[in-house]
């Protein structure tokens, strides 16, 4: 079942998710030292940042965090399969469009169909917002394969480039 999150139940859940996400970002995508400077981010003033962050883009979407909620009651496989993060519109001057900030399902769950049904979470949650362009973008890996082909799947094209560099 596809829900908003809900803090009184979620959090830790959804933190545990959050922490795997980051850990597969460096761990998958740029080497050891990407994969050390990801393991040093996660940390317990990190998730508390992240959990207040979640909690302030619910106020201005209360949709904009969806889970994939498959708790039955057994304790060996119940929690949440996966979640999707689409930025409040009150930040959507900074895109000039929604922006698909997290979408993420374990290992163990890819292949089910929950990483489907949070992409039309989220395509819903930005279909309904306010926006200056009519798009959903994200950030994407370019040598990440397996996302390039689940986007291209869900019809997302590339749609210019970012870069960073150090402080």
């Amino acid at each position: 079942m596809i829900r908003p999150y809900d803090a009184a139940r979620d959090a830790e859940d959804l933190w545990a998710l959050k922490r795997a996400f980051e850990l597969g970002l460096g761990s998958n995508t740029g080497g050891n030292e990407k994969d050390a400077l990801y393991r040093g981010k996660v940390t317990d003033a990190y998730r508390e940042r992240y959990l207040a962050w979640v909690a302030r883009c619910q106020a201005d979407e209360p949709r904009c965090v969806l889970v994939a909620d498959e708790r039955s009651g057994d304790a060996a496989t119940d929690g949440l399969a996966g979640y999707v993060f689409v930025l409040p519109d009150t930040m959507a001057m900074i895109w000039d469009a929604a922006v698909l900030n997290e979408i993420f399902v374990p290992p163990e769950r890819r292949g089910t169909g929950v990483a489907d049904d949070l992409m039309a979470g989220a395509v819903d949650v930005a279909a309904s917002q306010d926006l200056p362009l009519d798009r959903l973008v994200l950030d994407v890996d370019r040598e990440n394969d397996r996302a390039q082909a689940f986007y291209a799947r869900h019809g997302f094209e590339h749609w210019g480039e970012m870069v960073a560099r150090p402080l």
